[in-house]
């Protein structure tokens, strides 16, 4: 998974981290010139450019156009704002967190703003961004008569070639069946003529031995 954080401080730094462990690729967008020095030591100079986070140029030149998240965690709620706005309609970033500094802030922090997820705690934020902001990796709700069977969710890429197909027209493996679309808020009971649009999150049941073909066809 390819992440771009903005704002290398503690939090920024933390995430990073745990980030690289886990052998994503990510890069820090900082503007403090005195914090690029530590960043470079504690995650490599290559993991971290210098620049303003709202700077389009920046975004640009850190790779947001090839990345799959983006974290806003600026001790700044404005700027973390700013970023997601245009990370979600410059950029058409797929999953954006921002991290709320003020409570009273937590309002604005909405899908209207380009926020899918908002957070204040570090470490929740380093478990969702490794678990359950993976977009195009499959994740298994439920496994079923030992294994062979599993209940798995996926959340469309916006380039899916499935985007704009009624129901009817996927075709899905023989021992497979979608049980749910889930489309923001509203639970969509998957009929034939249904049709599918990007950030879709399919629910579906699924023998142990199609899996890998499922999930080949959901991010086709």
């Amino acid at each position: 998974m390819r992440v771009l954080i903005i704002g290398g401080g503690k939090v920024g730094t933390y995430l990073a981290t745990h980030l690289l462990d886990e052998k994503h690729d990510v890069m820090v967008v900082e503007q403090r010139r005195e914090e690029i020095e530590r960043l470079e030591r504690e995650l490599e100079p290559q993991h971290v450019i210098l620049g303003n986070g709202t700077d389009p140029v920046i975004l640009e030149s850190a790779g947001i156009r090839t990345v799959q998240v983006v974290a806003a965690v600026t001790g700044s709620d404005e700027t973390n704002l700013v970023v997601t706005n245009l990370s979600r309609f410059e950029f058409n970033v797929d999953r954006i967190v921002a991290r709320v500094n003020n409570p009273k802030n937590a309002w604005m922090f909405t899908e209207d703003m380009g926020v899918d997820v908002a957070l204040n705690q570090a470490d929740l934020m380093v478990h969702l961004l490794l678990e359950e902001m993976s977009l195009g990796d499959m994740t298994t709700l439920l496994k079923l008569r030992r294994g062979k069977i599993s209940i798995i969710e996926e959340k469309l890429n916006p380039s899916s070639s499935l985007v704009g197909l009624r129901i009817d027209q996927v075709e899905l493996p023989s021992e497979s069946v979608i049980l749910v679309v889930i489309r923001k808020d509203e639970v969509l009971i998957p009929h034939g003529a249904l049709v599918l649009q990007q950030s879709d999150e399919i629910i579906a049941l699924v023998q142990a031995d199609q899996l890998e073909k499922l999930e080949d066809i959901l991010n086709s």
